[in-house]
């Protein structure tokens, strides 16, 4: 069987470009600098990628996520939104941001998050990408510590921003 990812085959290594959100973790855990060129690209690639186009909007985990899938178009619907997923490039934006005007978009991906949330406040790991029901395990305690380390860093670059 044939995983998802990197895949050993024949000896050899055959390389699975699909476009994952988790290739955060290459700036996040500090192998590459935020502003680097090559995570430059990568996060665009995830923005315009893995972005759903519907009403609901939000970031998928990778182009044609099964996990609770909801819709087969994944030209639209890349695959779910996850909040982690979408937070994870509202903090990139944060980060890479020169002017505070640049903390624009992590801003709007902040209230995105705060708008999707049930009203109580809790945060599902994912939503429906038509509804904006949430799906599978819900509250989930990473979505929220996601939305921490985000707002978190957009105010300390936000105060660095308004100091230089």
């Amino acid at each position: 069987m044939q995983r998802k990812g990197n895949n050993n085959v024949d000896g050899g290594w055959e390389i699975d470009p699909t476009i994952d959100a988790s290739l955060v973790g290459l700036w996040l855990f500090g192998m590459y600098a935020p502003d680097d060129p090559k995570i430059v690209s990568t996060m665009q690639a995830i923005q315009q990628q893995l972005w759903v186009k519907t009403n609901v909007g939000g970031v998928a985990r990778y182009m044609g996520d099964r996990y609770h899938q909801v819709s087969q178009d994944i030209t639209s619907v890349p695959g779910n939104p996850w909040f982690i997923c979408t937070l994870w490039l509202a903090e990139w934006f944060a980060l890479t941001a020169k002017h505070p005007d640049d903390l624009k978009q992590a801003l709007d991906i902040i209230e995105w998050v705060a708008e999707h949330a049930l009203p109580s406040g809790i945060l599902a790991e994912q939503v429906d990408p038509y509804t904006d029901q949430p799906l599978s395990v819900s509250p989930l305690t990473w979505s929220h510590a996601a939305y921490v380390s985000t707002v978190l860093t957009y105010l300390q670059r936000k105060k660095h921003l308004r100091e230089k």
